[in-house]
């Protein structure tokens, strides 16, 4: 499980250092490999291969394809979708165009999200949590509550 948030530096090759606090949490099974796509707000959802796989089994797999929302969405989920190894300074490259998508600049704020890692800009982020109108307790107790029914 993905917890904690780190502020890391974006190389002029396009890495990013994935934090040991969150590589510990990595299953033998990803092969230090992960999958990086675009996130639903503007950041970038970094899968390591077997939560990736995971969700591709239980989730992208069972979407209509007939469905023009459905086909959409698997469309652009995956339009801009690229995969990547760890390399030996445990850092992973993002496409220039996911870069583009999260409008990233050197620094970077990564949030460990339970199954994956998200990778914002960290202006971005602070105005994200800022333009949400409503409080953390709010939020916990609408959410939580849901699960409970």
């Amino acid at each position: 499980m993905f917890l904690g948030s780190f502020k890391y530096s974006l190389d002029a090759k396009g890495r990013v250092s994935i934090p040991a606090k969150l590589r510990k949490f990595v299953n033998p099974e990803a092969n230090d490999t992960f999958v990086l796509t675009r996130g639903t707000e503007k950041c970038i959802d970094v899968y390591p291969m077997d939560q990736w796989k995971e969700l591709v089994a239980h989730k992208l797999n069972q979407l209509n394809t007939f469905d023009p929302k459905e086909a959409m969405f698997l469309r652009m989920f995956l339009q801009e979708a690229s995969e990547d190894q760890l390399d030996s300074q445990a850092r992973i490259h993002i496409p220039k165009s996911l870069i583009e998508f999260a409008g990233l600049k050197k620094d970077v704020f990564i949030l460990g999200a339970v199954k994956k890692i998200e990778i914002w800009n960290p202006e971005i982020y602070d105005d994200y949590i800022k333009e949400n109108n409503i409080s953390y307790e709010e939020i916990a107790k609408e959410v939580m509550r849901k699960r409970e029914e």
